[in-house]
């Protein structure tokens, strides 16, 4: 059975001149999680020009439709 020893407390000494040194050991800091975004700045900037691609090729088929009726609604007339 181990026997307890009892351990000298040592006494803290301040020097009132002179240097005084110091040992300081940088802790690792924790940084809050960087909350990444799912899509990437230029990825949605693709996909709004390729919805606004889309967007003006709908409006032109729709004008080209129109153009097409009003043209054969003429011929009718004529």
């Amino acid at each position: 059975m181990p026997t307890k020893e009892k351990i000298p407390k040592l006494r803290e000494v301040v020097p009132k001149f002179g240097l005084l040194y110091s040992e300081h050991k940088p802790q690792l800091a924790l940084c809050k999680p960087k909350i990444l975004p799912l899509k990437s700045v230029t990825l949605e900037k693709l996909e709004k020009m390729q919805k606004d691609a889309q967007e003006m090729l709908k409006m032109q088929e729709a004008l080209a439709r129109h153009q097409e009726l009003e043209e054969r609604q003429t011929r009718q007339e004529i």
